[in-house]
């Protein structure tokens, strides 16, 4: 488990390539996209949402992972979380190996709960375009995010862009993620910090 802080910050569409150049020339080296695939599931009554939390299986170009993650806290564009992330074998929930390494009680008992009821709720299907950042002697994994959220309901597909810069703290100091995130904001128009999760986004598209 880890506790995950990162800053995200909604990208306009029409400052995407600006933001891609940025970061070249910041890093000098061009970003690697790399396409994601995420299902996200809960209860049909939202029993892991009541709880604050939430869980996925992601499609990498590595192969599948499952990721438990708390809400937790999101200020001014802040989030930060528990976060409990394997590999599986395919694109099949391994509740049991969560269980066993989820360390909080709290949100242990909820996917207990919530198991045997688990439903495939929404899908965020995006590109993640990656470079590592030095900043102030801290490292940053900065991302562009360019996709859609979808979700099925009815038997219509509901649909909401997702345009987004994650800055995620991998060593070091929290103060260079808002250092880099105000020199992004120098740079590119219209940045504004944003609370909302991709997670709490699919459960707002999916409640209409």
């Amino acid at each position: 488990m880890g506790m995950e802080h990162e800053i995200k910050l909604a990208l306009p569409a029409g400052q995407v390539q600006a933001a891609m150049q940025w970061f070249v020339a910041r890093t000098g080296v061009a970003g690697r996209p790399v396409k994601l695939v995420n299902i996200y599931f809960d209860t049909p009554q939202l029993a892991l949402a009541a709880s604050k939390s939430a869980l996925r299986l992601r499609q990498t170009p590595d192969g599948w992972l499952q990721t438990f993650k708390t809400m937790g806290n999101a200020k001014q564009g802040l989030h930060s979380r528990h976060e409990w992330e394997m590999p599986v074998a395919g694109a099949k929930l391994e509740i049991d190996t969560l269980l066993r390494t989820c360390d909080d009680p709290a949100a242990e008992e909820a996917l207990r709960q919530a198991a045997p009821a688990l439903i495939e709720l929404f899908r965020t299907n995006f590109t993640r375009t990656v470079w590592h950042v030095e900043a102030d002697g801290s490292e940053i994994e900065a991302a562009i995010d360019q996709g859609d959220v979808l979700a099925e309901v009815g038997g219509e597909t509901r649909r909401a862009p997702i345009s987004e810069i994650e800055l995620e703290l991998k060593s070091g100091d929290q103060a260079a993620l808002h250092a880099l995130a105000t020199e992004l904001g120098q740079h590119i128009a219209g940045l504004v910090p944003d609370d909302v999760s991709k997670a709490q986004r699919g459960y707002q598209l999916r409640a209409g």
